[in-house]
């Protein structure tokens, strides 16, 4: 079938166009489209500056010259002993770390809200995975922190365990006691992976909560894009010798193979510029002159922001005040995580409201609740705008009647991502063994042969070998019902899913 395609048609073209709206972006990437950049960010055309590995430029996959040097330099930056740009996100420095530091048909101790690039990993190399549980954070219906003490026992339970992965921060901002954790780790000998792909902006303001890199993290994943001014796809991947003597606890070589593995064998010397800028530029926060007046202004308004905000009597906002509570040691607050739970309305109506009638881009919603992705980039316009939207929706929802008690409206009392999944079999095997189709209202009982989440933020609702329970169908079809973007089945309808035969 021939596919005509106009000029107008064209990607780059209709990006022009979306760039020309109103339409605010709280989302990634974190440079905004520069919308409120000072100066010193001029990017020349890309097409050049486009190059390959020619005379002069170095080869990433054997930096020896110019990309060494900047990498090292990044290192001094963040405080850690090794770095590497990451040209395939923070998916491919995941996929490194856990093929580098656990064994084939090993075990690996996760968080169970890890990104699907962890579980993506585990398949690959047909590890056995534990599950450590984030807490319930009750009334937001968001994800709350990782206990030291559910990974000590963890840890007792199964001897085999290789190394330990865990996100802090999550998607919404929450942070865990990564030092009580790196401690708990390290006296059993194990690496500690963190994924802060959230928080490469953390070392940028006191505002912000101590990167991983300072409290005691072996191997930490950052997305540049996701918070600082790169390019979308770009990242890094640090390396920390925290050992006896000043030891590695897992295997650096065996982490760099696997990134000369996992990474683009033609790495785009755009992308690997767009976060070397991007850390040049930030560090310049921190000087006087322009860029540094703009990251004060920004901490202005955001502060600004929460205490708008605070006086909301129907949407309620997540934020520092939940320190000390379901495993939250430390809050980002640049993440403006909003819940509508208990007012009959969804996250995706919130989104959608904020899209169509206040033209602001969130950049995820979860069931009960949307997250505003902010960074030093935005405009402190931008803030007061999402202020006053969020205000007068508030307002329209105090008029239009009374809250309703928790879980009236259909809503569970904690996070899906909290709740354990019994397990069959490892991923691995689920994937690897005959599948049949069932209609998804009779999978009960079955064991699940593929992936079920919400993308964003990618994490599993089900995974590969997962036991097939009543409550987890209810959510999946909760999920639905209120137009979250539940994906990973073949059937792309969700009407079907693929179980195990047998």
């Amino acid at each position: 079938m021939e596919i005509l395609m106009t000029e107008q048609e064209l990607l780059i073209n209709r990006l022009k166009g979306y760039s020309e709206t109103e339409m605010y972006p709280f989302h990634m990437p974190g440079h905004k489209r520069l919308k409120g950049t000072a100066e010193g960010f001029g990017f020349p055309n890309p097409f050049l500056v486009d190059i390959t590995e020619i005379d002069g430029f170095d080869n990433l996959h054997h930096a020896e010259g110019i990309l060494k040097e900047s990498m090292e330099w990044a290192a001094g930056v963040y405080g850690a002993d090794k770095t590497f740009y990451l040209v395939n996100g923070s998916s491919c420095g995941i996929l490194a770390a856990v093929s580098g530091c656990v064994p084939g048909g090993g075990r690996i101790l996760i968080s169970r809200n890890c990104h699907k690039s962890v579980y993506h990993a585990i398949c690959l190399n047909q590890l056995k995975a534990s599950y450590v549980y984030p807490q319930q954070l009750p009334g937001l219906g968001i994800q709350g922190g990782i206990l030291v003490e559910d990974v000590e026992k963890l840890l007792e339970r199964y001897r085999d365990i290789k190394a330990v992965l865990i996100v802090s921060p999550t998607y919404d901002g929450v942070v865990s006691d990564i030092a009580s954790i790196a401690d708990a780790v390290h006296r059993a000998g194990l690496p500690l992976i963190v994924d802060e792909a959230h928080g490469a902006h953390f070392r940028y303001s006191q505002i912000f909560p101590k990167s991983a890199l300072e409290l005691g993290a072996d191997v930490v994943i950052q997305s540049t894009h996701k918070t600082l001014p790169a390019l979308t796809q770009t990242a890094l991947l640090h390396i920390k010798y925290n050992g006896p003597g000043g030891s590695f606890y897992g295997d650096e070589e065996a982490i760099k193979r696997y990134l000369s593995i996992y990474q683009s064998s033609s790495p785009s010397y755009i992308l690997m510029s767009s976060i070397e800028n991007s850390i040049f530029q930030m560090e310049k926060t921190g000087q006087p002159g322009p860029l540094k007046e703009q990251a004060e202004a920004y901490e202005k308004a955001l502060k600004e922001l929460y205490s708008r905000l605070a006086g909301m009597k129907r949407l309620k906002l997540a934020g520092r005040a939940l320190i000390g509570t379901g495993g939250v040691y430390d809050f980002d607050i640049s993440k403006i995580v909003v819940s509508c739970r208990g007012t009959g309305k969804s996250g995706a109506w919130l989104s959608e409201v904020l899209r169509e009638e206040f033209h602001l881009e969130m950049e995820m919603c979860g069931a009960d609740y949307v997250t505003a992705i902010t960074s030093l980039m935005d405009e402190p316009q931008g803030l007061w705008r999402l202020g006053e939207a969020l205000l007068e929706l508030d307002r329209w929802l105090q008029d239009a009647g009374e809250l309703l008690n928790e879980g009236q409206d259909g809503t569970e009392s904690g996070c899906v991502y909290s709740q354990a999944n019994e397990t069959a079999m490892t991923i691995s095997q689920a994937l690897e063994s005959p599948r049949r189709i069932v209609p998804r209202a009779e999978s009960r009982g079955c064991i699940c042969g593929e992936f079920v989440y919400i993308y964003p933020p990618g994490i599993p609702i089900l995974a590969p070998g997962e036991w097939i329970s009543g409550r987890v169908l209810e959510v999946i079809e909760a999920y639905i019902e209120k137009g979250l973007p539940v994906q990973g089945p073949e059937d792309e309808t969700l009407k079907t899913l693929r179980v195990i035969e047998g």
